[in-house]
């Protein structure tokens, strides 16, 4: 046989995605870039790796086991070239953390003077919703996660980032002259509503049934930045996170409604499993939060006290 490492990688992609078409957007090579090379893998087995059933790519149990001698191969070549680099004296490996989607506000900051500071570290940053960013800690998937809203089954320890705030917005259409509404507003506005599985829709849920509120639902998307140019273009009202609302605030692209029970207050928490063996990367990492955090969230985020 001769597969090739890339050929391993390619093929490692298609297992877990299961998808040609989404392993070539996450490798950024092209669909028929990706047919080849599993043709050319495949061609060097005589059991299938891979079947279609109607138009869905499945992955035989053969290929499941190739799949897991791919890994071990491709983290055995990485483990190389991180104990080359050692040697020189330089700290290097794989970073992994998953964060929810709105955590995509904070969280390169808190990465970037790190990663500048050790170049040869490899990041592996998953953005998703909080069920996939909780299932991939608990599988140990990941070093880290980021999350405004802890898991209650889950043993973890945990370092608080900052806070997060929650405000009802909409665009700049209608006027709201009150400094403050109750409740009744919430009877002309049509609700825009995370998917499930969100933090955000999480929080917002509890946040209406603790003040019995009068929703009216108008939809349901699937990402913040979805929900916030649905909001823009005036398609209805959401409960939204501060943190992601920056440049829209500040070209009034959007308003924060007066409402009296707001803003809606948690933190941001980067968590681990407990007990776990972090490696020297992620130990090096959580030193670095626990002692530039203060001077990150003064120069990147002082911003959110004017709310």
């Amino acid at each position: 046989m001769q597969y090739t490492l890339n050929q391993l990688q390619i093929f490692l992609k298609i297992s877990q995605t299961k998808s040609i078409t989404k392993a070539a957007e996450e490798l950024f090579l092209t669909q028929p870039a990706v047919s080849i090379q599993l043709k050319n893998f495949q061609n060097q087995f005589q059991i299938p790796l891979t079947e279609v059933v109607g138009r869905q790519l499945f992955i035989t149990d053969f290929g499941k086991e190739i799949a897991i001698a791919a890994e071990n191969i491709i983290n055995e070549v990485y483990a190389i070239n991180y104990k080359t680099l050692a040697y020189k004296g330089k700290l290097s490996g794989r970073l992994k953390i998953s964060i929810v989607s709105t955590g995509k506000y904070i969280m390169p900051y808190f990465l970037s003077s790190f990663l500048k500071q050790n170049p040869e570290i490899e990041l592996l940053l998953d953005v998703t919703n909080k069920s996939k960013v909780i299932e991939s800690l608990e599988n140990n998937e990941v070093d880290f996660s980021l999350v405004s809203v802890l898991p209650e089954k889950l043993s973890i320890e945990k370092v608080e980032l900052m806070s997060n705030k929650l405000f009802l917005v909409g665009n700049n259409e209608k006027k709201f002259k009150q400094k403050s509404y109750d409740k009744s507003v919430f009877d002309e506005l049509q609700l825009i509503y995370r998917e499930k599985g969100s933090g955000t829709r999480l929080v917002m849920e509890q946040f209406i049934e603790k003040n019995n509120l009068p929703v009216h639902k108008k939809m349901e998307l699937t990402s913040n930045e979805a929900v916030k140019q649905a909001v823009i273009a005036g398609l209805g009202y959401s409960i939204m996170p501060l943190i992601g609302l920056k440049t829209e605030l500040q070209q009034k692209e959007i308003q924060i409604i007066p409402f009296k029970n707001f803003p809606i207050k948690s933190t941001w928490h980067l968590i681990w499993l407990k007990n776990k063996n972090l490696s020297p990367v992620a130990t090096s990492f959580l030193n670095h939060i626990k002692k530039e955090k203060t001077n990150i969230i003064n120069n990147h985020f002082a911003w959110c006290e004017n709310y």
